[in-house]
């Protein structure tokens, strides 16, 4: 069994840290078993290991799809081989495919490949073994991927010219947003992604494997820092969440998908408070409108307070609210729930 003593100095150093930087009651049994999941298996699998992708590496086929694959291969079973065609669209149905090229047309329609950030050179790395990946046009994606390309196509009808280079984003799962940022032809880019363990550690070894050891900063090298200047830092850099107080600089784009919505309102509030407090001029959000489910004894897995898509303008006094959309960039669910893009503007 592999043995990760930066995992495990993550980990003991949160312990330490306010109830605002650990995991909340979304996370709290979740973190652990992932973390034993790198320990047991690797981190270089941990795309395909149960617990990411139930959490932070998301697939558009099983299981994010609902499907299991008894239930894959009992439909296909069901077909049969006689209609060649209805196989193939099925398959395409229950692996995804076609959910994917769905995301990915209407990338190609709204995105200008004259204006920066470029979207339209990126490419996913293999980092991870993940157990699902599309290939379009000769560019690999996964559905991470394709979420935020989405929500960056989304803020490029806004941006006006304006020059994004300096990007913080809480809780980045597994850092795809700095592989995507990376590839987009920004001079100068700073990435930074703020997450608790052991999320962070798997996004420190993407990146890396994505971008180059020498251009990923890690927790090891700033944990000890009483000041962290974002100047400072390498092309993307990976802090554990209490680092947060100790950043310094000022922010151009601040990034939260799907996260937020996994957190207790103090906790979303105080995060937002460092956003302000550094000075940022865009935020862009990917959460459901109508909050997580309530935790229950029935559904354990879910929030005590959920924070819903009305309560970001309260949180955000200083900003306006400059697009809200759910299609043609976000997702309504088979059940009626609003995956929605928020993106806000400093006044």
């Amino acid at each position: 069994m592999p043995e990760y003593s930066e995992l495990h100095l993550m980990r003991q150093d949160m312990l330490q840290q306010s109830e605002l930087y650990r995991p909340t009651a979304f996370w709290d049994n979740a973190s652990s078993l992932i973390a034993e999941g790198f320990e047991k298996e690797g981190i270089e699998t941990f795309r395909r290991q149960q617990k990411p992708l139930g959490y932070f590496a998301p697939t558009y086929g099983v299981p994010g799809n609902s499907f299991n694959k008894e239930e894959t291969s009992r439909l296909k079973d069901a077909l049969g081989e006689d209609n060649k065609k209805a196989a193939l669209g099925l398959d395409q149905f229950l692996s995804g495919e076609l959910s994917a090229l769905a995301d990915y047309r209407v990338l190609l329609a709204a995105d200008n490949p004259d204006q920066k950030p470029n979207l339209h050179h990126f490419s996913e790395c293999g980092a991870g073994a993940p157990i699902e990946k599309f290939e379009f046009d000769g560019r690999t994606f996964s559905r991470s991927a394709l979420n935020y390309l989405l929500g960056l196509a989304m803020l490029k009808k806004h941006l006006g010219g304006d020059t994004i280079r300096t990007v913080l984003e809480i809780g980045g799962g597994f850092g795809t947003l700095g592989e995507v940022l990376a590839s987009a032809g920004i001079e100068n880019l700073r990435y930074v992604d703020i997450d608790i363990p052991p999320t962070a550690f798997a996004a420190q070894y993407y990146l890396q494997q994505a971008l180059g050891e020498a251009n990923v900063g890690t927790y090891a090298q700033t944990r000890d820092s009483s000041e962290i200047a974002i100047d400072s830092l390498p092309t993307a850099s990976v802090l554990c969440a209490w680092q947060i107080e100790k950043l310094q600089g000022q922010v151009d784009l601040f990034v939260n998908f799907i996260s937020f919505q996994e957190m207790e309102p103090p906790v979303v509030e105080n995060y937002i408070s460092h956003v302000i407090r550094l000075g940022t001029r865009w935020v862009l959000l990917r959460n459901m409108r109508e909050g997580k489910q309530k935790r229950s004894e029935a559904r354990p897995h879910g929030c005590d307070v959920p924070v819903t898509g009305d309560d970001y303008a309260a949180m955000l006094p200083d900003y306006e609210l400059v697009d809200r959309n759910v299609h043609p960039y976000g997702y309504r669910t088979v059940d009626g729930f609003h995956s929605e893009l928020l993106l806000f503007r400093r006044k």
